[in-house]
């Protein structure tokens, strides 16, 4: 434009540019839960290492035959570990059940809290044809935060296998294993700093994202690993990332059923110490709470200090009974000991299944039966919360008055009344005695039960 049309007509405009780095990103291959890497997937972004991971292969004792050849069972095996981006394999051991492999690999550590897994296989190019799949033998995982720096742990490993006939014990393997770190304060320091890069927590992916990616590593990984020398099947690669842990599985769905009790245990057995104590099942142990009670009311700034110098007096009490050796595969907790056939064959079919119509029936009512327990279970507790939210959104408007009220008395009770006396007496009404006691609920449980939820306006 000439410069009289330029000084009367202006135009800007802005140009809005994103950057996003993907090599910030780390991909996973594995689960989260026991990942061997946590560094971004850019070289340029890694830290320094922290440690030396040592692990040696000696030998399996007690190995179950594979295959027969000349009329006797026998197994034609070999190892595989796998942490970060190094995989190694060892050489195969023909027609042995006590193979002997004595061979030693390293790896750089970067974050304390990553797994080594190893895996036995059994080679199917030797005494079958090639397109056999690489039977597998057992697998064991090894956290990293559980070994203590510059011990030589030497421990033999039982090999479980879950089959569609149930879970099986393969043999056990002898393994050798150190971890050291270079620097105390850096393998201290790492427990502070974010477990993934800091692109997972800017700009987060998704769940369906992440799963997508970690489809396509394994992918790319076996692809990468099969044109290795010798090479190394697909199939290996899934079993070592557990690719398909994703899929339903009645038996780990029970399992983390367990788990989740387990977890709570230790507050139920608090929870019915104290109902004991409140029905005085011990006098002694009941009047002793009671001053300990006391003291803490009395004396608040002492709640603080009593409760922190009881969780370390029961971490020293605890240090007694640490484990030994590394933990590894649990029969137990994986809930494999007792687990029905039927539930088996359904966590060893394909996807999509190829069992026949009937089959697949029986499989989806039996789902819906347990998916109706959880429904109810998920629908009890949203209608707790809704109830709480209720006291102050007029759904019941006497309700809300009630509550209401309540709150300013309490309001101006707790403002003239000291704190302690009414934790006195307060802590003196809950352990009272079971004379004094009745067996109908207490009124604010009544009013709390009384409070409208939503399950009114659903279908």
């Amino acid at each position: 434009m000439d410069g009289e049309s330029a000084k009367k007509d202006k135009f800007s405009s802005r140009i809005h540019v994103q950057v996003c780095l993907d090599g910030g990103y780390h991909v996973l291959d594995e689960s989260t839960h026991y990942s061997s890497d946590l560094r971004p997937t850019i070289k340029q972004l890694w830290k320094p290492s922290i440690g030396i991971l040592e692990l040696g292969i000696l030998n399996a004792d007690g190995l179950h035959p594979m295959k027969t050849r000349d009329g006797k069972g026998t197994s034609d095996t070999y190892c595989v570990a796998k942490y970060g981006h190094k995989w190694i394999r060892t050489r195969t051991i023909i027609n042995n059940l006590s193979p002997e492999y004595h061979e030693q690999y390293t790896w750089e550590v970067y974050d304390p809290a990553t797994v080594l897994t190893i895996g036995m296989f059994d080679n199917s190019h030797i005494g079958g044809s090639s397109g056999n799949r690489d039977m597998n033998i057992g697998k064991i995982r090894i956290r990293i935060s559980t070994l203590e720096a510059g011990r030589i742990y030497t421990h033999s490993y039982p090999l479980l296998v879950l089959n569609p006939s149930g879970v099986k014990k393969m043999g056990e393997l002898h393994l050798a294993i150190r971890f050291s770190y270079t620097s105390w304060a850096n393998t201290m320091f790492q427990y502070t700093r974010p477990l993934l890069p800091k692109m997972h927590y800017i700009r987060p992916l998704s769940v369906v994202q992440q799963e997508m990616l970690r489809h396509h590593a394994v992918n790319i990984v076996a692809a990468r690993l099969g044109r290795a020398e010798p090479p190394l099947r697909k199939e290996v690669i899934e079993y070592m990332s557990d690719a398909n842990s994703h899929l339903w599985s009645m038996r780990r769905s029970k399992a983390n059923f367990f788990r989740l009790m387990s977890v709570f245990a230790g507050a139920s057995a608090v929870a019915k110490w104290f109902g004991e104590v409140c029905l005085w099942k011990n006098s002694i142990t009941t009047v002793l709470v009671h001053v300990l009670f006391v003291m803490l009311v009395c004396f608040p700034e002492l709640i603080l200090p009593t409760v922190f110098l009881y969780m370390f007096v029961i971490g020293v009490w605890n240090y007694r009974f640490r484990p030994r050796f590394p933990p590894h595969m649990n029969i137990r907790i994986s809930y494999a000991e007792m687990v029905l056939p039927d539930e088996l064959d359904e966590e060893f079919d394909t996807f999509p299944t190829t069992k026949s119509s009937d089959l697949v029936r029986r499989r989806y009512d039996r789902l819906r039966s347990v998916a109706g327990r959880i429904q109810t279970v998920v629908g009890d507790i949203a209608t707790q919360g809704e109830r709480f939210l209720a006291l102050l959104s007029w759904r019941d408007p006497r309700a809300t008055t009630i509550f209401l009220t309540f709150c300013l008395v309490a309001a101006i009770v707790l403002y003239v009344t000291p704190f302690q006396v009414l934790a006195l007496l307060g802590g003196f009404y809950a352990m009272r005695h079971p004379r004094f006691r009745q067996r109908t609920p207490s009124a604010a449980l009544n009013f709390f039960r009384r409070l409208p939820a939503m399950t009114d306006s659903m279908l």
